[in-house]
């Protein structure tokens, strides 16, 4: 084989493995300004926020559940009128599962429904009232469906089941009226003309004293400001947990207390 030969076949193989190496790799684009936006970097999702404490719990307080309550606002059946407000607050906290739900200081708002003078010869003076709004300290108010059962006003009144305040009996003082006006007239009489004037002032102070019964009306049904009533819930109560505070066991507020009786 002749040198020529030999130089050709080495030419022919470095052209086949040159063309076999620009195969197999891929060209390197030549430096230069970027024509495209860069693909987009993927971002770490946002982590949620976690709920606040009691957030979407319901708290029920069940029906026939006690809640003691200050009167804020006097009442008497002198001047009281159905459609009048009534005001109180609690006066002892309320707890579900060892949670303070409703604390000492939290405010009650009612009505009246009706309200009845005492009659003149007989009747007692009565009026009735409905709780309507609940307000916490913190300003959550809920609707409230409740009446009083009883109440602690230091006289005679009494309470029935719906809330109906009775006032006392004025039979008592009316026999003291009219015994009254019969001893005084007896001793009028007697020192006028001895017993034939004792029997005539007898009659006069008796019929004075029964008219004086007639013209006057009987005690007034009355619940001064500062008296403690007992209320019941009627139906069941639910509260939003989350405007609860459930360790808050409140602070009652002073209530100013009623004018001296003249």
């Amino acid at each position: 084989m002749s040198v020529q030969l030999l130089r050709r076949l080495l030419q022919c193989f470095c052209v086949v493995a040159m063309l076999a190496l620009a195969v197999s790799c891929p060209a390197q684009q030549p430096d230069g300004p970027q024509t495209s936006a860069p693909p987009p970097v993927a971002t770490p999702p946002t982590p949620e926020p976690a709920p606040r404490s009691g957030s979407g719990e319901k708290v029920l307080v069940p029906a026939g559940t006690r809640i003691g309550v200050v009167l804020e606002n006097g009442i008497s059946t002198r001047s009281a009128k159905p459609g009048d407000s009534v005001y109180l607050q609690t006066s002892f906290p309320i707890t579900i599962g060892n949670r303070i739900v409703i604390p000492v200081g939290s405010y009650l708002r009612g009505e009246l429904l009706d309200s009845k003078r005492p009659g003149r010869v007989k009747g007692r003076g009565e009026f009735r009232l409905k709780l309507n709004t609940l307000i916490l300290p913190n300003g959550y108010t809920v609707n409230l469906n409740a009446a009083p059962r009883s109440a602690d006003s230091g006289g005679k009144e009494t309470m029935d089941s719906e809330g109906k305040v009775t006032g006392p009996s004025g039979k008592g003082k009316d026999a003291q009226t009219v015994a009254e006006t019969t001893a005084a007239g007896a001793g009028i009489g007697a020192i006028a003309g001895r017993a034939k004037g004792l029997g005539i002032g007898a009659g006069v102070g008796a019929a004075a004293g029964l008219a004086a019964v007639l013209l006057t009306r009987g005690p007034d049904a009355e619940l001064p400001r500062g008296s403690t009533l007992d209320i019941v819930l009627e139906h069941e109560l639910s509260l939003d947990g989350s405007q609860i505070q459930f360790t808050n066991v409140g602070q009652a507020q002073p209530i100013t207390p009623p004018p001296p009786q003249p």
